[in-house]
């Protein structure tokens, strides 16, 4: 929650005041806008320390905190934090293992997560770059209902690395 001037911390001279019930009240100085708030056993608010007079209510700040407290907790909790889940795999990938990867790729794309897929070539692997592209190409053709590609397979040394995002 931002800083917040309550009271005695609001150093305005003259203050446009707002009753608790929302209602304008008109421009007071600070001190007659401090009783008044006293009197009503409530806490006297900068609410719009920019503008000019100081917009100022009537409230109680305790109340007004929690509340404050309350709506930024709602919006954190229907935040997304979309992560970044890796698959490993080789151009030599057995058919088996092939099946339990895409069913993982599928779990984080449906889960609403990014998938970074590495695909690693070892030795003279490196020479059968067109083995990868064609694997890469099925992994894309099976996946394409639950996802899309965020940026394209290109060579990072003798890694082919592609990034897959949720559709």
């Amino acid at each position: 929650m931002r800083y917040v001037r309550v009271n005695e911390r609001i150093f305005a001279k003259t203050v446009r005041l707002i009753g608790p019930e929302g209602e304008q009240l008109g421009i007071f100085p600070r001190d007659l806008a401090l009783k008044k708030a006293d009197e009503l056993d409530f806490d006297l608010v900068e609410v719009a320390p920019q503008a000019n007079p100081p917009v100022c209510r009537i409230m109680d700040f305790a109340k007004y905190r929690y509340e404050q407290e309350k709506r930024e907790r709602e919006v954190k909790k229907h935040q997304r934090h979309a992560q970044l889940k890796e698959i490993r795999i080789n151009p030599r990938i057995d058919n088996h293992d092939y099946e339990v990867k895409l069913r993982h790729v599928r779990e984080f794309l449906e889960k609403g997560h990014k998938v970074r897929i590495r695909m690693f070539f070892r030795g003279r692997e490196i020479s059968h770059k067109d083995i990868g592209k064609r694997l890469i190409d099925r992994l894309i053709h099976d996946v394409e209902k639950v996802g899309k590609i965020d940026r394209e397979a290109h060579m990072l040394g003798k890694t082919l690395v592609m990034t897959l995002g949720p559709k």
